[in-house]
């Protein structure tokens, strides 16, 4: 069955689902669904199957090689060109991917527009053979670059120097992108989760956690190792052993039936237990695929349960703000019997010249 297909057998209603320009999850939604990538289309798929893609004159010759689709070609103003022909037709749309301004073209061209949530996600978070397979290899690359990045020189050169060589590894090994903009946090940069790599040079005696990914064959992968660059102040030594305890409690709690606050809860668990609660204030992980962030959520308030397919990253942290900060993460695939690691390069603490 197609994805068109499983989508249309949800469906109550028609649902009219947007991709238009920098709407990210729409347009994620739409090629999910028709392998038509691009910034500006939409596609209406109908509950008794059958669906329309809707594209301007851009991606007209490709939008018309989609099989089991009626393209029909747009003015580059997508919506409001869709709205006119939707036109008295009570249609659903995507509440978290159109905008008010994409709502207010469909309501004053008198479409009766009711808001929906989440129909392509629930099937874009169970991951079919060949997804699990880019995954796979997206994230075998990861672990190639981070394996070469273990021998390089960290003291002296800056956060934002090794950015940019684990962004130009991945694209020299053959990614298509990253799947978000890298983060090499060392020493007190690392007090923040999403730190932004700065042009001090890197000292001995550090943490220095790097978060990186690539995009391979359209799907991401996502990991964080944190090394060391000499040896340890006692203090950061034990939150990297903390950190990694708690990430491996969050690991074996992954399975089909857990609750995304479950498995949250496991590796928040081990970080309380040793004083640092209050430096874990993120969630344990999130879904990975066409997005880097999608769902399923491992976080405190997830009403998500995992079920195999699911692709989910397993990254608790511990931040302290002026002194540095560890993370461990790596993405995984719920399965039958638990969890499967798509990431496996080394989580023992390596140090680095």
């Amino acid at each position: 069955m197609t994805r068109i297909a499983r989508l249309a057998g949800l469906l109550e209603e028609p649902l009219l689902v947007a991709g238009p320009p920098y709407v990210l999850g729409g347009q994620a939604n739409v090629r999910y669904l028709t392998g038509l990538e691009s910034s500006n289309a939409a596609l209406l798929v109908e509950p008794g199957g059958g669906a329309t893609l809707y594209a301007d004159f851009r991606y007209a010759a490709r939008a018309r090689e989609v099989e089991d689709v009626t393209f029909v070609e747009t003015a580059r103003g997508l919506l409001p060109a869709i709205a006119e022909l939707l036109a008295g037709r009570r249609v659903g749309f995507e509440e978290a991917h159109l905008p008010f301004v994409g709502y207010r073209a469909l309501v004053d061209a008198g479409v009766d527009a009711v808001p929906t949530a989440g129909h392509v996600e629930s099937l874009r978070a169970v991951k079919d053979e060949g997804e699990i397979a880019a995954m796979r290899r997206a994230s075998a690359l990861s672990d190639e670059i981070f394996g070469a990045l273990a021998e390089e020189r960290f003291t002296g050169r800056t956060e934002r120097e090794l950015a940019w060589w684990v962004e130009r590894g991945f694209r020299e090994a053959g990614a298509s992108g990253v799947s978000f903009s890298t983060v090499v946090a060392a020493g007190s940069t690392a007090g923040s989760p999403h730190a932004v790599p700065g042009d001090r040079a890197i000292e001995e005696g550090l943490l220095v956690t790097v978060d990186a990914g690539c995009v391979l064959d359209g799907y991401c992968s996502d990991c964080t190792r944190t090394f060391a660059t000499g040896e340890l102040a006692e203090r950061l030594a034990e939150i990297y052993r903390v950190c990694l305890e708690a990430q491996l409690a969050g690991l074996a709690a992954v399975g089909p039936g857990v609750a995304g606050r479950d498995a949250d809860g496991a590796a928040r668990a081990v970080i309380e237990a040793a004083g640092f609660g209050e430096e874990f204030g993120h969630g344990l992980g999130h879904g990975v695929g066409i997005q880097i962030h999608e769902a399923p959520t491992l976080r405190q308030e997830s009403t998500d349960v995992l079920e195999p397919g699911n692709v989910v990253s397993v990254e608790p942290g511990i931040y302290l703000p002026g002194e540095g900060g560890v993370r461990v993460e790596d993405l995984v695939l719920v399965t039958d019997a638990g969890c499967e690691r798509l990431t496996q390069f080394s989580k023992e603490l390596l140090t680095v010249e």
